[in-house]
Formats: structure tokens, C-alpha cells, sequence
């Protein structure tokens, strides 16, 4: 494709003034403010400057097709905007308020989970314990944003903001010199991240000791994706080693790199596995270890305010993810993912996955708009008739539905960040900040989120029939989720290319590694085991010196290397759901979770157990099925764990000896009589 064409698209694209219906949110670095972007889309340079570059040695096929391939993205640009034309004037939005200094940082605080730094006097026993998980770079990001915020606290002569001292416990007058100097509080903060490195003394030598540098030179083949380590820390080693980066856009799904994540002793956590009481704690965490991971990489992370919009009096489109899943929960109790979405993937997933260009061509603009009443007033009488329905004007409805959202779907805190991800230049890296992203969003978002990109990975799979490689996929799905009439329509002049590229080149790697994206890495599992146990013992932090919680902390690690000597041990496993017998299991080095599985599958089709419930179980050629059956870690310093088959228990029970084990009916798999 020549390079003159392309520029035509591109200036025909600017020339749509689509802009003044929705939002291009996305930017050239990860610091997104209004007050530094303030230049409308539509404000093109001359079509000289968009031209790329092309040397006469290195006009490579690829660079053709990547130009070609954004036609689809300019394409469904131009869709979006005619068909929002209409209802321009219905719209609602609210302006985005430049922020005082100090108030990104204070709220930035208060969603890490510790407002109570802000505040006078109160409840700090979870503001203590959560500071003593953190590793020596996230304790580093909380304190830069204190400091920040105090700094213009004072400068505003307002309430004086607490001193660190005063957070940790007074200094009395009986206390030595050297106990006084020890309670500073840089020294306090640095006996926080001190006794938090020492924890995991070994795990953080392995990070200094692991070529985290295979990124750039192991091209092509397999390569280790670390969850055991703190991605700040990782990031941090690699800038002592100063390891240079390599940005990887290849836009051939072929060529992606493949990554694979190392299975440890303890086994690999999907979202999903642990309790909702401890999945809540996962947020404030990622959120720490990401802006830790920005610190380190040279970036700030800005984060919108939410923009407050008018709600559409509907039953369906336009309607906040909560609303729609309390509607759909009184019909379907436990309901994760909007009923009308399912409806529409599991329309197309039948019907459509073969149709030439499907996603990427338009149905109807009249027939779309006339489908959405019919909707709103048969969806839920089960009258509306899906097969009389042609697929391009699913494919149409279905884009609708996540554009017509209230809010982004990435939320409108967080989709300038996932659109600057892209600015990122490891490979590794961006995901590594994708994951933590992931795993702040709110949950409505993430289950429909994985939903919709569960459905596009069907579509990428069938690419023989449908025509439609994950490249394609992307660019006609980025402006869907990037492009939102509820936030400020401004952005740099001159980067209208770059940013187009950039947000489909997260969709890309959302749709191709998301089994990677939706892991919850060990080292967040192993903070949240830290704040369970902490919370247990419910320390009086309020009356206690700070080194009284380091040495409590020393002598709980202590204990566990006594315990880590032990050969071997014995304990029961319970299935209380399904029998009324326990099965005791002996431990050992090499004992994993599915060799209790299949234990436990044993001793019940030759001892003839006292089932107590035979519809709990899956049962194939009067056999159980071991992969019907899951082990659950409960109690102890952690909520509820499912856990990877190829977990080793003694390790486990090294690291949670209060647990119960409990096996329970896989929920993915149909009960059969």
C-alpha cells in the first residue's frame, strides 16, 4: 500500500469530525491530563508529517500491511460516529476539573486502601499491616505520595497533616537515644521495607540472579513470565543491569512471543480460585505494585475522575454493569456476566464465527436501532426471536451494547492508563502492567471484560472462514472499547496514527494472552496471606512500638522454618458435600494435589464409602472422574483457594498449617445422575 494512500485514509478519517460524539482516550505517555493534551483529533498536521518514514532497503511487507489494516480501525470509527449522530443532543457530560495539587495523591491513597494517613487519629491497625506487606518498591511509591501530599498540605496552610512518627506510636521520654533515632521515620520506613525484603530474602536473589533480559534476546522461543516476584522489583533489577528494550509491535499473531508461567511449589492462582472476601484485597494491592512498577519504569500514572452521566431510562442499553447484573441476578441468582451479553456472544458464537468479515462489517444502522427497541421491550419475556436476526446486526448490537455503557468498560479511572500501556517498551513489562490492571478493575467489568474477549478469540480462531486474524479483530474492537462520549474528546496533534496502532496493540495482547491476564501473581497471593495472618492476630498497633511488629514477624518466620524441616506429615482431607468419611494422607516432598485427587477417587470405588450424596458426584462408567473434583484450601491465613493440581501440600502446609483441605465438585462440570 502506497504511502500516499494511507495518508489519504488517515486525513478522510480526521475529516469525519466523529470526535464531537465520542472519545479517543488514549495518549502518547502514561501521564494523562487534560491540561497536557490540548489538541482536538480532527486538528491534523499537514499530510507531510503523518507520512512514515520509508528507506529504500527496509520497506518491508509488514509495515504495507500494518498501514493496510488500519483501514478497518478508521472504518469503524466512522460507524460509531453515524451511529451516534442521532442522539448527540441526549448526552450529558460533565467536565473534567483539573486537580489541586495533592488531591491525586490523596486519592490515590485512599484507593490503596490507607486514608487513614490523611486523617487525625483512627483505626490504623489495617493501615500498619498493610504497609508491612508491601516489598522495598511499593513501600518507596506510598511514601513518595505522601510526602507529596503533606508537602502540599503545608502549603495550603491547612490542618497539619500527621508526621510518619505520629502513625507508628509517640516516642516517650524514657526511651534511649538510640531507640528515639530508631523511630525517625525514614528509619521506620525503612525497617518496614527492610523486614518485608528479608521475608523474602531468597525469592529477591533469584530476581537479581534471573536474565530477566530474555525478552529482548530470546526471540521466537518460549519465555518465563516470573509471578513469584514483585514486577518492580523485577523492573528494578533490570534498570541496575541496565538491560536494554526492545518495543515489539508485530501486528502477525504468528510472531507473538510466546510466554509461559513457571509453575512453583505452591502452583499457579487463576482469578477466579480465591474467596471474594479475598479477592477484595487483591485491588488495593495491584494498584500499589502498578504504580510502584510505573515509579520504577519512569512513569506517572494519572488516572481520571469518573465523568457523571445521565442514565438512560432503559432496561438494557445504556445501563450501569451493577444495575443490569442486579436485574439479571433476580431471574438467574449468581449471575456474573450480563444476561444480554451472554445472549449476544452465544447468538454469534452459533451463527456467525464462519461469516466472512464478521465484526469488521456493518449491519445496519436502521435495523440495529429498531433490533435495540425490540430488546428493551421482548428481552426478558423470552419472545424476542434471535434467529430471525442477521449476524452483522448481532455483531452491531454487540459493539453497541459496550460503547452504550455508562462508564468504559475499562472503566473511566483506568482507560487512560490501559490506552498507555502501549508506551511501555518491553514486551513483558506491558503486560505485566495489563495484569495488574486487570486485576484493579471492578469485578462486573473484568467477568464481562473476559466474557467478550473469550468470544473474540473464538472469532480469531476461525480466521480461515471468518477472515478476520487477530490484527483485524483488534483494530475493529480497539475504538469500541477506547472511543467514550462520557470523557474529554481532546488529544495530542500529530499522534492520531500512533495512538490508533498503540490501543489496538493492547487489544491484541488482552485477546491472545489473556490466560496470562488473568492469573493472580503469587507474590499478591502471598501479601494477601500476610494481611489475613496480621489481621488474625489483631495486633494493638495503636499502643505498640513499631519494632514490637517486626519482631512478631521475625518470630512467625522463624516458626515456619521450624516447620519447613519436617520429612513428611499426616493430615485429613475432607469431602463433607459429598461423604461422611475424611481421608487422612500422608505428605511428602513429592506429594501434589492430584495425587490426593486421584487418592480420594481410589478409595472410593474400592472401600465403598458412605456417599452421602450422589448427585455431588460425576460419575462415568460407574467410576469418579478425578478431574470432577477440586481441593480447596480453607481457613488459616487465607479465605477459600482453589488449588492448581500441581500444588505440592507439604509446601502448603508449611505455609497455612491451620487450613482445612476440603474436596469439592468441580462448578464447571454438569452433575449427572
Amino acid at each position: 500500500m502506497r504511502v500516499d494512500l494511507f495518508e489519504e485514509l488517515v486525513f478522510h478519517a480526521s475529516t469525519l469530525n466523529c470526535y464531537d460524539a465520542v472519545t479517543w482516550c488514549a495518549a502518547p505517555n502514561l501521564v494523562l491530563s487534560t491540561r497536557n493534551c490540548p489538541c482536538k483529533m480532527s486538528q491534523l498536521p499537514p499530510k507531510s508529517s503523518l507520512a512514515s518514514p520509508v528507506s529504500e532497503g527496509t520497506n518491508s511487507r509488514v509495515e504495507s500491511l500494518d498501514n493496510l489494516s488500519m483501514d478497518s480501525f478508521w472504518l469503524e470509527v466512522e460507524n460509531i460516529k453515524q451511529s451516534t449522530e442521532a442522539e448527540q443532543e441526549e448526552c450529558s457530560l460533565a467536565d473534567v476539573k483539573t486537580q489541586e495539587e495533592g488531591e491525586a495523591e490523596a486519592e490515590w491513597l485512599q484507593d490503596a486502601g490507607l486514608s487513614d494517613l490523611l486523617g487525625d487519629r483512627a483505626s490504623e491497625n489495617d493501615n500498619i499491616v498493610l504497609l508491612s506487606t508491601l516489598t522495598k518498591t511499593q513501600a518507596a511509591a506510598v511514601q513518595r505520595r505522601l510526602d507529596t501530599y503533606s508537602r502540599s498540605r503545608r502549603r495550603k496552610n491547612k490542618h497539619p497533616v500527621r508526621d510518619v512518627r505520629d502513625i507508628f506510636g509517640v516516642v516517650t521520654s524514657e526511651e534511649t537515644a538510640a531507640e528515639k533515632e530508631e523511630s525517625s521515620p525514614d528509619q521506620l520506613w525503612h525497617n518496614l521495607r527492610t523486614s518485608n525484603v528479608q521475608n523474602c530474602k531468597k525469592e529477591v536473589f533469584k530476581a537479581e540472579t534471573q536474565d530477566y533480559s530474555c525478552t529482548v534476546r530470546n526471540r521466537g522461543k518460549e519465555e518465563v513470565f516470573n509471578m513469584d516476584v514483585a514486577y518492580s522489583e523485577q523492573a528494578a533489577v533490570l534498570l541496575k543491569g541496565s538491560f536494554l528494550s526492545e518495543s515489539r509491535r508485530l501486528k502477525d499473531g504468528n510472531a507473538l512471543t510466546k510466554f509461559k508461567i513457571p509453575k512453583g511449589r505452591l502452583g499457579v492462582t487463576r482469578i477466579g480460585d480465591l474467596s471474594a472476601q479475598d479477592m477484595k484485597k487483591i485491588p488495593t494491592l495491584a494498584l500499589i505494585e502498578l504504580t510502584a512498577l510505573c515509579d520504577v519504569l519512569g512513569f506517572e500514572l494519572k488516572r481520571n475522575k469518573a465523568a457523571k452521566l445521565k442514565t438512560a431510562e432503559k432496561r438494557l442499553f445504556g445501563v450501569p454493569l451493577n444495575t443490569l447484573l442486579e436485574n439479571d441476578q433476580k431471574l438467574l441468582p449468581n449471575t456474573k456476566v450480563p444476561l444480554l451479553l451472554q445472549a449476544l456472544l452465544s447468538c454469534l458464537e452459533k451463527r456467525g464465527l464462519e461469516t466472512e468479515g464478521i465484526l469488521r462489517v456493518s449491519g445496519s444502522q436502521t435495523r440495529i436501532k429498531s433490533l435495540e427497541q425490540k430488546l428493551e421491550r421482548d428481552f426478558y419475556t423470552g419472545l424476542f426471536r434471535w434467529d430471525e436476526v442477521h449476524q452483522n446486526d448481532v455483531s452491531g448490537l454487540l459493539k453497541r451494547f459496550i460503547r452504550e455503557l455508562p462508564a468504559p468498560l475499562l472503566t473511566a479511572e483506568y482507560l487512560p492508563a490501559f490506552a498507555a500501556v502501549q508506551n511501555i517498551p518491553d514486551l513483558k513489562q506491558r503486560l505485566q502492567a495489563l495484569n495488574l490492571l486487570i486485576l484493579i478493575l471492578p469485578e462486573p467489568n473484568r467477568n464481562t471484560l473476559k466474557a467478550l474477549l473469550e468470544f473474540l478469540s473464538k472469532v480469531v480462531a476461525r480466521e480461515n472462514n471468518n477472515k478476520m486474524n487477530l490484527w483485524n479483530v483488534s483494530t475493529v474492537m480497539a475504538p469500541n472499547l477506547f472511543m467514550h462520549k462520557g470523557l474529554p474528546n481532546k488529544i495530542p496533534e500529530g499522534k492520531e496514527k500512533q495512538l490508533a496502532e498503540g490501543a489496538a496493540d493492547v487489544v491484541r495482547m488482552m485477546i491472545h494472552y489473556q490466560d496470562l491476564l488473568w492469573t493472580v501473581s503469587s507474590f499478591l497471593v502471598a501479601q494477601v496471606r500476610k494481611l489475613n495472618e496480621s489481621n488474625s492476630k489483631r495486633y494493638q498497633f495503636c499502643d505498640k512500638r513499631i519494632k514490637n511488629l517486626l519482631r512478631r514477624i521475625h518470630a512467625d518466620k522463624d516458626k515456619v522454618e521450624k516447620n519447613q524441616t519436617e520429612p513428611s506429615k499426616i493430615v485429613k482431607v475432607h469431602a463433607s458435600l459429598l461423604l461422611k468419611d475424611s481421608l487422612e494422607v500422608h505428605l511428602n516432598n513429592a506429594t501434589r494435589v492430584a495425587d490426593v485427587l486421584r487418592q480420594f477417587q481410589k478409595n472410593l470405588c474400592q472401600n465403598g464409602w458412605n456417599i452421602v450424596n450422589t448427585v455431588n458426584l460425576l460419575k462415568c462408567n460407574n467410576s469418579t472422574e478425578c478431574t470432577s473434583l477440586l481441593l480447596y484450601e480453607v481457613g488459616g491465613n487465607i479465605g477459600e483457594h482453589c488449588l492448581d493440581p500441581d500444588t505440592y501440600l507439604l509446601d502448603l502446609y508449611h505455609i497455612n498449617p491451620h487450613a482445612e483441605w476440603i474436596i469439592k465438585q468441580n462448578p464447571s462440570y454438569p452433575r449427572m445422575f
